[in-house]
């Protein structure tokens, strides 16, 4: 309340109690002062209103303070009978004299109310005369009258519309959340209003406009709404199964939840507006499952709870299980089989295991505790015997069915991501008894501090080693191993994997002590032996949902306390059994289907690229614990090579190997290392012949784990190079690695490991060389430099692909890198070679190529007369582009051939004439390249392109002028266009006036 809210001039009337609360002033807002009154009945608030006008569903600040006021100093609030015993006790002349008072005090507001009533009271036959006595707003209510806390409908109604119109943004979905706690704490103090609060809440979640939006375009609602209807749908359960409600109102709910299935656009249990997906998930006769969604009725968010309302509390069975502590079977009557108790006599309630859960969680929410102890354990008892009859079964047809390596489930719905939540259920229900109050729960950031829990004796129970942290402990590892069929449809296979992950979260919460880890062992070689009842036994049906995720769990907790168990179950968890091709069907009408790709296989499976994941975290944590121990690492990298089938999740273990086995501050784990690089060949393996956008990435990464496992892994790399790279990633990643300076400094190797690394090196460059010469004669070059033989072997598997496996821009590469080498004789070869590939049109006048002729003849020219003289004529034949073939002639005139110095030869040091060979052909060549050009552009110019074109024909003079008769050639050039194109008559008038 704080001092700064201090009430006053308080005083309570009867059942009415008023008085004004003072708001401080803040830095933007005066001192405001408000009138508060509080009308209240047997202990409860039934009205409020205050001045500050605020509307919330919970009460304003100044109501609190008033009421904290009243009830925390009782001695300083002036009490008065009702206004009708006061007005009792007075005279006619003290009534008179009080209503004028009044009416004086408040004439503006009160006037006219006053004189209208004075007119009824004085007319004879007015309906105010025909009531005995008159109201009084103090004198409270009669004993008859229903009770309840003030509920301001209509501010229900508008905050729930307002949060659900912001679509699960601004924490919205936070504050329907809290108006649902709010619900489940209302009823947990038995008020009435909780119920109608869920229905004014409901009401306006059934008017959500998208509803209609999403029917009709046939698209699921976000994750986070459907969330708030399961809670609403798991609400109306809890009302409804009320012990203690009366029929009426049972009835009166049941008409309301009806009445809202049978709405269009109530949204369907499963989280579908129709089938999901029909066409696909219905092709394949995968499982009875998909063949039945066609002919099961239609189930809604309400209808657990419309069922439950058939439920009732009458049993007497029931009523002495939940009501008394020590409810036990006489021991003269626990020989041979009884529905109703165990065999040491303990009560046992055999309900649909959701139902019964059901009624757990409706007792807990009314404020029943004790009962719903007892209700819970009464289960557990009935789960144990049933798992334990199952186990009994099962051992004695182990034998054929592991012959068959078929497996049926006895689980028709599976109780982790069951809409009613009963394990979870269950769970929260017996660690609550154990919850330690800790003041200091809340961190000093602000986070809640886990909960602590504490053993409390199982009251009535015969064994002294059982609580309700281990039941708890015992019926969540029970839940999370039952084996159950993957259900259909995208949402409830989310919810699935969502469930299993808060019941994990919520147990690793318990710390664990010797009981509990005794509970743990026990269970878990219970689940491994359990047959088809658990998820974790021998054989399991081929669409059974994983067990990856709990098996983590496990595997964490028991490995401080049990490491072979730990294994055991990690390992027997790391199948997927819908991935098989060979797995074990169970039910009849489930053929097997040939392999395809994975996606059209599984077209029920939505969550497969999670489960995968999870599959893949399974290894990376025995991976990481197994670290140092070769046995154990080798039966984890067996069980990963036989389970897991996509190459990045392998990509992702083996890295993850990888980084566990090389910490930053210690030297690295062989074994570990060892595992990375395996799993690393089997992903090079696996992506060799399929398209994989980390493939680089991967080849990479291989290099540099086979680097820090030695020498002896990077030879064997470089020699089995084909069974795991392409010959380009052999030669440009993998060897080039390998021979950088940084590797040899990595490994420190003296002179006789450098050249058996070298050696390898080389052999697989020419390999992939002759494989394939387009991508890889450059690096095989590069790599055989140091060693001649191996060079000049790499040069003629160029030469010898040069005329048919390669394109002229390879070849000119290689030209270019063996003039750099000091080649260019060779250079010269391959330019020679990559010319005769080449077709330059007249109109490629920015083709990538031009630099690679124009280089080619600077190549030549400076190599002599000769080499000028062999490529001219493949020069003339190649190219046909006027302005390419004029650079080239005039970088030929400009300097004498033979400047290269070639030793041996003996160089003129003469400029070359355009009139003799080998220029000349050259010269003849680009006069007729301009002619040709010119018509071709004459054939459809624009007027926009003349000056362009006057250009052009500027540049073809100087060229047709290098000749002897040039300008005579050149003369008679223009006057045949003059002839030819007369129509174009304002482009030869530009013509007449440069060129006459």
């Amino acid at each position: 309340m704080g001092e700064e809210r201090q009430p006053q001039n308080v005083f309570q009337v009867g059942f009415h109690l008023s008085g004004t609360v003072t708001e401080p002033a803040t830095a933007s807002e005066p001192e405001v002062t408000h009138k508060v009154a509080i009308s209240f009945d047997r202990c409860k608030i039934t009205s409020v209103t205050c001045g500050c006008g605020n509307r919330d569903i919970f009460y304003c600040a100044h109501v609190v303070a008033l009421s904290l006021y009243r009830i925390r100093k009782p001695e300083q609030v002036k009490l008065r009978l009702p206004i009708s015993e006061t007005l009792f006790q007075m005279n006619r002349d003290q009534l008179q004299k009080l209503v004028q008072y009044l009416i004086t005090a408040h004439h503006t507001e009160v006037l006219p109310t006053a004189q209208k009533l004075a007119d009824e009271i004085l007319s004879s036959n007015s309906e105010i005369n025909q009531v005995h006595g008159a109201p009084d707003p103090t004198a409270g209510a009669s004993i008859d009258d229903d009770n309840c806390w003030h509920l301001d409908e209509d501010q229900v109604r508008e905050q729930v519309k307002q949060f659900l119109s912001q679509g699960g943004y601004y924490g919205s979905g936070k504050q329907l959340n809290s108006m649902f706690a709010k619900v489940r704490e209302m009823l947990r103090m038995r008020d009435s209003n909780g119920a109608r609060m869920l229905t004014l809440i409901t009401e306006q979640f059934m008017a959500d406009p998208r509803l209609s939006l999403w029917r009709q375009q046939g698209t699921g609602m976000t994750d986070k709404c459907r969330q708030l209807w399961d809670e609403l749908g798991a609400l109306w359960v809890c009302v409804v199964l009320n012990p203690h409600c009366k029929s009426e109102e049972k009835s009166g709910w049941l008409k309301q939840l009806k009445k809202w299935g049978d709405m269009d656009v109530c949204p369907l249990e499963d989280g579908n507006y129709g089938s999901e997906l029909p066409n696909i998930t219905n092709a394949l006769p995968q499982s009875n499952l998909a063949q039945d969604s066609l002919s099961r009725p239609r189930r809604t968010v309400f209808s657990r709870a419309v069922e439950a309302c058939d439920l009732h509390w009458q049993d007497s069975h029931l009523q002495r299980i939940i009501s008394s502590d020590y409810y036990m079977s006489p021991s003269y009557q626990r020989e041979g089989e009884s529905l109703l108790f165990n065999p040491q006599g303990l009560p046992l309630w055999l309900d649909h295991v959701p139902t019964a859960c059901a009624r757990v969680d409706a007792l807990r929410s009314h404020g029943y505790t004790r009962e719903a102890l007892r209700l819970a354990v009464a289960i557990i008892n009935t789960l144990r015997l049933q798992q334990q009859r199952q186990m009994d079964i099962y051992k004695h047809q182990k034998k054929e069915l592991l012959q068959r390596n078929v497996t049926s489930t006895t689980n028709l719905e599976g109780w982790v991501g069951h809409p009613l939540d009963p394990i979870g259920c269950l769970f929260i229900t017996l660690t609550e008894t154990c919850r330690m109050d800790d003041d200091n729960s809340m961190d000093t950031g602000g986070d809640p501090r886990p909960p602590v829990y504490h053993h409390v004796p199982v009251w009535g129970c015969p064994d002294v080693g059982e609580s309700y942290l281990t039941l708890a402990l015992e019926v969540a590892l029970m839940g999370m191993g039952q084996q159950r069929i993957m259900p259909e449809g995208l949402y409830a296979q989310d919810k699935v994997c969502r469930n299993e992950e808060q019941i994990v979260s919520k147990l690793q919460e318990l710390e664990l002590d010797d009981l509990l880890v005794q509970t743990l062992r026990k269970q878990a070689v219970q689940l491994l032996e359990a047959g088809p009842f658990s998820g974790l036994g021998e054989v399991i049906h081929r669409e059974s949902v994983p067990m990856h995720t709990f098996a983590k769990y496990l595997f964490s907790a028991l490995l401080p306390h049990d490491a072979d168990l730990a294994y055991k179950v990690a390992l027997r968890a790391m199948r997927l059994p819908v991935l098989e091709s060979s797995a074990g069907s169970g039910d009849v009408g489930h053929p097997h289907h040939g392999i395809s790709i994975v996606p059209s296989r599984y077209p029920r499976w939505f969550t497969l690229g999670h489960l995968e994941s999870q599959q893949c975290e399974l290894a990376s944590t025995m991976l990481t614990a197994a670290k140092g121990d070769m046995l154990r690492l080798r039966t984890v990298l067996e069980a990963i090579q036989k389970n897991i089938h996509s190459s990045s999740l392998i990509f992702k273990l083996a890295q993850d190997a990888f980084k566990i086995a090389t910490p930053a501050d210690s030297p690295p784990d062989i074994t570990l290392l060892n595992v990375a690089l395996e799993l690393g060949l089997q992903v090079m393996r696996m992506t060799l012949s399929t398209l994989n956008w980390r493939r680089r990435e991967m080849v990479r990464w291989l290099v540099t784990c086979a680097t820090e496992v030695g020498l002896r892994a990077l030879v064997s790399i470089l020699q089995s190079w084909y069974t795991l790279f392409t010959p380009t990633e052999a030669t440009s990643i993998v060897a080039a690695t390998v021979m950088s300076h940084n590797t040899i400094l990595r490994l420190s190797l003296d002179y006789p490991q450098r050249e058996e690394l070298a050696s390898c090196a080389r052999t697989l460059a020419l390999q992939c060389a002759m494989k394939d010469p387009q991508n890889c004669a450059l690096s095989a070059l590069t790599l055989c430099e140091k060693d001649h033989i191996a060079f000049e072997t790499a040069y003629q598997i160029v030469i010898d692909a040069a005329s048919t496996g390669m394109t002229y821009s390879q070849l000119f590469t290689i030209a270019r890198y063996m003039e750099h080498r000091g080649y260019p004789l060779r250079s010269f070869k391959l330019a020679s070679l990559a010319m005769t590939h080449l077709n330059l049109a007249y109109n490629q006048d920015t083709h990538p190529a031009i630099n690679d002729v124009l280089w080619a003849c600077a190549l030549s020219h400076s190599l002599g007369k000769n080499e000028l003289a062999a490529i001219i004529p493949l020069v003339v034949k190649s190219v046909h582009c006027a302005t390419v073939l004029s650079d080239i002639l005039r970088r030929c005139t400009m300097t004498a051939p033979g400047l290269a110095g070639i030793p041996g030869r003996r160089n003129s040091g003469k400029l070359m004439s355009t009139d003799k060979a080998p220029l000349r052909q050259l010269l003849d060549a680009t006069i007729s390249a301009y002619i040709n050009t010119t018509h071709s552009r004459l054939t459809h110019i624009s007027p926009r392109h003349y000056g362009e074109f006057i250009e052009f024909l500027s540049k073809a003079r100087e060229t047709f002028l290098l000749a002897q008769d040039g300008h005579i050639q050149f003369a008679q050039f223009i006057d045949n266009l003059k002839q030819i194109y007369k129509g174009k008559k304002k482009l030869m008038m530009l013509v007449r006036e440069r060129f006459g």
